[in-house]
């Protein structure tokens, strides 16, 4: 099969997998500001900002080397069993540790313990699955994994369906059954984090079979090694989870209190509607991390990571402009409580950012392939530190547009420091002509539509038609090549 068309089929069915769980926080957003005033719903994603950064940390960058060690490895189960002892032993000492000490760790991040102990064992469950989602990767089998990261989906909207909505309703209904005993007024929260740990719990329950059939050896020269590779994953995840969501705990402490979780509430569900070029951008990336590895030893592999760039940004383009236009449709359809929307201003920023984001993913091949990941940490250190001092000036002064302009930043930042240190290290022949045309057609016609026109669909409309007639003029026999052309 064509590599090129091999990558889609396989990015399509890792996108599936991947945009599910994400779209999962995306289906939910009526759902929670529909229960939950915007300031609650500010608590809930601030809460969700300690997740993810805590998720790194469990991490700390063994997946990406899992990746490169496995890939060139003739030793693949002694790579295995080393990653899934390491992950094992620092998921153990974090969940012994977070429990003994919840209440201090409550106090220090300013979060009710009964929710602590909820983020501990979510945190722990998704930690022992990270090996097993990679080896899946690496043996290139998205089937399972779509299979597994869709139930984990089914079963967190499902309960979270169940009891933020059918549950009230039983109790009101005058239920006192079993089910109108489990209903607890003001327990949101909790709800929310019951279905997580359940939905976790299942997902680990079927990756276990790695973890059965794995012959256990620790090689502690190859762990060195891992690590050694692994570190700057680490820094670089950091940094870029700072850029990711920081700025809500940023939101959290640097407005005025009586505001600031309300806030907080507005500029997260508005944020949501970005999120359709973060799941394009991350399908995407799920799809070319194996295929970076899997090609960087064959002949000139730098062509075709020029060619797969100038894809994801005509693909990518398309989708921010069709984002843009059609933003006020979505409001309604996922932020349906009037109060929220106060902050839309910030949409087509986040959009531009996430766009700013996958481009830098694949230009980042460069130090992936070439075993430099130090670089990578440094370009995203850089970015939280765009991020980081942005918020804090202008936080107080302009609010949560302040985040939306860092997030916009400190992405692009990023992307320009990949491409220029990458330049001379490894040379990739990017089509930047092609790629600034596109980008900046999408840009000034998303900014027309949204700014000047003020969201007036017919006018949206009509750039949109456009910019779709361009690329098919301009695009057509080549995306026909990938798509549609069949093996001779």
């Amino acid at each position: 099969m064509n590599p090129l068309k091999k990558l889609f089929k396989q990015t399509a069915i890792y996108g599936l997998a991947t945009v599910l769980p994400r779209m999962l926080s995306f289906i939910l957003v009526p759902v929670y500001t529909a229960v939950m005033a915007p300031g609650l719903y500010g608590k809930v994603t601030v809460i969700f900002a300690w997740f993810a950064i805590f998720n790194i940390f469990l991490a700390y960058g063994m997946e990406t080397a899992f990746f490169r060690f496995y890939s060139k490895s003739d030793r693949k189960e002694t790579v295995v069993s080393t990653s899934l002892i390491s992950i094992l032993a620092t998921t153990a000492l974090f969940t012994l540790f977070g429990l003994l000490f919840q209440n201090g760790f409550a106090n220090g991040l300013d979060m009710e313990v009964r929710y602590m102990r909820y983020v501990i064992l979510i945190l722990a469950l998704d930690a022992l699955v990270i090996i097993p989602f990679a080896w899946l990767r690496a043996n290139e089998r998205p089937m399972r994994y779509a299979v597994i990261k869709i139930t984990n989906v089914a079963i967190n909207l499902g309960l979270n369906l169940f009891f933020l909505l059918l549950l009230p309703k039983i109790a009101q209904g005058g239920g006192d059954g079993f089910l109108g005993s489990m209903y607890i007024p003001n327990f949101e929260i909790s709800y929310i984090f019951i279905s997580m740990l359940a939905a976790s719990g299942v997902t680990l329950i079927m990756m276990m079979k790695l973890y059965i059939k794995t012959r256990y050896v620790f090689d502690f020269d190859l762990w060195k090694r891992m690590m050694k590779y692994a570190w700057p994953v680490l820094v670089a995840g950091i940094a870029f989870t700072i850029n990711e969501v920081f700025d809500r705990i940023l939101l959290e402490n640097l407005l005025p209190p009586e505001s600031a979780e309300s806030e907080v509430g507005k500029y997260s569900a508005c944020y949501k509607l970005g999120l359709f070029m973060t799941l394009f951008a991350t399908a995407f990336r799920m799809g070319i991390e194996p295929f970076f590895f899997s090609h960087a030893g064959t002949e000139n592999p730098q062509r075709a990571y020029a060619r797969i760039t100038d894809y994801f940004v005509i693909l990518g383009s398309v989708i921010l402009l069709t984002v843009v236009v059609f933003a006020d449709v979505l409001k309604v359809l996922f932020v349906r409580d009037e109060a929220y929307w106060e902050a839309m201003d910030i949409v087509p920023l986040i959009i531009l950012a996430s766009f700013f984001l996958g481009i830098y993913h694949n230009l980042s091949v460069w130090y992936k392939v070439t075993d430099k990941t130090r670089y990578g940490a440094f370009i995203s250190v850089i970015g939280a530190i765009i991020t980081i001092g942005i918020n804090y000036f202008f936080i107080p002064v302009i609010g949560y547009m302040a985040s939306a302009i860092a997030t916009v930043l400190a992405y692009g930042s990023m992307m320009v420091l990949s491409y220029y240190l990458g330049r001379t290290r490894y040379p990739v022949p990017y089509n930047f002509r092609k790629i600034i045309f596109y980008l900046s057609i999408s840009v000034l016609f998303s900014a027309l539509s949204f700014y000047v026109f003020h969201r007036n669909m017919m006018v949206g409309g009509i750039l949109l038609a456009l910019f779709l007639g361009l690329v098919y003029k301009l695009e057509n026999d080549k995306l026909k090549q990938i798509f549609w052309k069949r093996p001779a």
